[in-house]
């Protein structure tokens, strides 16, 4: 009886409505109805997108997940004006507010917009914004249910550099005016504060950055802060998070982690091994409500992310198209257990995947003229992912003649195995050999749909001739 009773127990011990993040910037998309199928099949009950796409929407409709969506940072200018709310939110959520609709429960009012980088050009916009599309949705009567929050990056707040605390932590002064209104408004509407947290991050560029410090197994030495000994990265940032709003007068604010996760391929520190070290220790501790030091307790976490990306901007860094559970085919890159019980193994993959035929496009041993190979190989790489070529990455080790069969073959799977996708004025060619090496894949390409290209092959073919011509030239 006692064992029954431990095995129900531990039954009911797990990840309560954990939540992904579900981006699309990819150059072939999984189908929509199967990414949400996979999100059943998985017991993922949250997920946040980054807009509101009509066929994500459509596929989630009646699935009962509850969803995030967000309008992009580029048309919260336009959520300045009332009017446009309106439309907004009658276009998206009221639309689908439904008897076996689309169970909205926040929109994401942009998408990190205070980054630094950014150099304030949402500074003015963001607030404005978040206002018109809360009372737009009050005013349509789901103010109880459906809440407007803003995901912003952990640098909007910090602890003074003469004291790097925790409880030191405060709100950057150059935004401090925008802060405190945006708090106040979520206050009022009993909306949480939704933060970005990366671990990931402190490692990236960072090589004194102790590496133990952004996992949850115990470091050397902790950071001490007022009799609490702070293990990990998470849990500092997330404290100097609620020291932030504790200093603005609003410490009881719930908040929602948006974003927090680690990549596994475009960085040294980006693999397989760190990833799963990260989620084995994070994903016990939220089953467990253990919270942080200043937050005991449940914290409402949606993962980053779900599926790669090939097409996202790698500015911030190649890792930015890594982050995924999933490849970019919806299989599993390693065993996890997202219940939190420390009992890993493989996700349940997308199902029905269709892939195009067993092709490769590798490098021509026999080319003559190899003068113009370094502007074939840039072109291949402008417009496919080469970023596991990278310093440290999954295909770091090729050699010269690899390094250039991984570029062309990814420019010729992103164009559907096109003809004219393999040739680079002779020096590539098909192969039916599998060419990758080791770790290194050498992927092939899902089908796409109608829905799942975002590149048109015909035009980029068109381009691609005009770029012979001008090497020609």
């Amino acid at each position: 009886m006692g064992f029954l009773y431990f095995m129900i127990l531990v039954c009911f011990v797990k990840v309560e409505g954990l939540g992904v993040n579900w981006g699309t910037m990819a150059t072939h998309k999984l189908k929509p109805e199967d990414v949400v199928q996979m999100l059943k099949d998985n017991g993922i009950q949250k997920v946040k997108l980054f807009d509101a796409e009509q066929s994500t929407m459509s596929a989630l409709a009646g699935s009962g997940i509850e969803v995030m969506i967000a309008i992009p940072n580029d048309q919260l200018e336009s959520m300045n004006s009332y009017k446009r709310a309106k439309k907004w939110v009658q276009h998206n959520v009221t639309r689908y507010n439904f008897h076996g609709g689309v169970n909205i429960k926040y929109v994401a009012v942009g998408n990190e917009p205070f980054l630094k980088s950014y150099n304030n050009s949402f500074l003015n916009t963001t607030f404005p914004a978040l206002q018109n599309i809360q009372n737009a949705i009050n005013e349509a009567g789901y103010g109880d249910t459906i809440k407007a929050t803003v995901p912003l990056n952990a640098d909007v707040y910090g602890s003074p550099e003469d004291n790097s605390v925790p409880s030191a932590g405060r709100f950057r002064q150059d935004i401090l005016d925008q802060m405190t209104q945006i708090v106040k408004f979520l206050s009022d509407n009993k909306a949480p504060f939704t933060v970005n947290i990366y671990p990931f991050l402190s490692l990236y560029g960072n090589d004194n950055f102790p590496i133990d410090y952004a996992f949850f197994d115990g470091v050397t030495l902790p950071i001490h802060d007022n009799g609490i000994d702070y293990q990990n990265v998470f849990d500092a940032n997330f404290d100097t998070l609620v020291s932030s709003l504790k200093a603005a007068g609003y410490g009881d604010l719930p908040i929602v982690v948006g974003e927090v996760g680690w990549p596994t391929d475009g960085d040294k520190n980006a693999n397989i091994g760190y990833a799963l070290r990260f989620y084995n220790g994070l994903l016990p501790r939220l089953a467990a409500n253990k919270g942080t030091p200043l937050r005991p307790g449940f914290i409402e976490v949606y993962l980053f992310g779900l599926i790669d990306e090939d097409a996202k901007s790698i500015a911030p860094g190649n890792f930015e198209r890594h982050w995924g559970i999933f490849r970019y085919d919806g299989q599993p890159k390693f065993q996890m257990d997202l219940s939190g019980q420390g009992q890993n193994k493989l996700l349940v993959p997308a199902q029905n995947v269709k892939y195009l035929p067993q092709k490769w496009c590798a490098f021509n041993p026999d080319a003559k003229d190899l003068s113009k190979l370094a502007e074939n190989v840039n072109y291949a790489c402008t417009f496919a992912d080469c970023t596991a070529l990278e310093y440290g990455s999954s295909c770091n080790g090729l050699d010269a003649n690899g390094n250039v069969s991984y570029a062309f073959n990814a420019y010729f799977q992103v164009q559907n195995q096109g003809d004219l996708s393999c040739y680079f004025q002779g020096l590539a060619s098909v192969t039916t050999q599998n060419i990758s090496q080791g770790e290194c894949n050498f992927t092939i390409q899902i089908t796409p749909s109608s829905r799942s290209s975002s590149t048109d092959p015909s035009l980029v073919s068109v381009v691609f001739l005009a770029f012979l011509i001008l090497l020609v030239a």
